[in-house]
């Protein structure tokens, strides 16, 4: 799958990209994009080698399971589904924006949209989700601009930097999204 709208592609990762990726993820020991990818878990660096042997130990599965998102032919970031628990279906989607230089123009809101209705497309699946917190507010904003609704809010369940945050999870089901896509075209 690779998709393009007007501003942003989704591509399936290839080994000329992990170093651009790796700088990204585990360079640093404290990368910015962390503050808003649930920062209250731990992030760890990782050598270059190490993350180039993960990735191809696992090249099936992240090519199901991952994109890039690419700007102008610029990596700016990843979309992601992970099963919460795959016998029932229940799927969870995920995006991070690592350049700053995106942030707040909307590049992470065309992606989510891309990639969630490549999920509804390819897999026989009811529900999208994502899971995020309430100290990630442009999150909050891109799912409810695509048509996600607040499906849960666990209060003060993540705490962060001394403040307690909510845990907020957000979904679209599959006769949303197909409303949605209706009314689109």
């Amino acid at each position: 799958m690779n998709s393009t709208s007007k501003r942003v592609t989704l591509r399936q990762i290839e080994e000329d990209d992990l170093e651009i990726l790796w700088k990204y993820i585990h360079k640093e020991p404290s990368p910015q994009w962390k503050n808003w990818d649930a920062p209250y878990f731990e992030h760890k660096q990782m050598s270059f080698e190490e993350y180039k042997q993960s990735f191809l130990n696992t090249v099936e599965k992240t090519n199901d399971h991952q994109r890039i998102i690419e700007v102008q032919g610029n990596i700016i970031g990843t979309v992601s589904y992970y099963w919460e628990y795959e016998p029932t279906r229940w799927l969870e989607a995920g995006i991070v924006i690592y350049d700053p230089g995106y942030w707040n123009g909307g590049y992470g809101t065309d992606a989510l949209s891309q990639w969630i209705d490549h999920l509804f497309e390819t897999k026989e699946i009811g529900r999208v989700g994502i899971t995020t917190w309430s100290g990630n507010e442009r999150m909050m904003k891109a799912a409810e601009k695509i048509g996600m609704k607040l499906e849960g809010r666990m209060r003060k369940c993540r705490y962060y930097n001394g403040v307690y945050y909510d845990s907020i999870r957000m979904g679209m089901i599959r006769e949303e999204w197909e409303s949605k896509r209706v009314r689109v075209q």
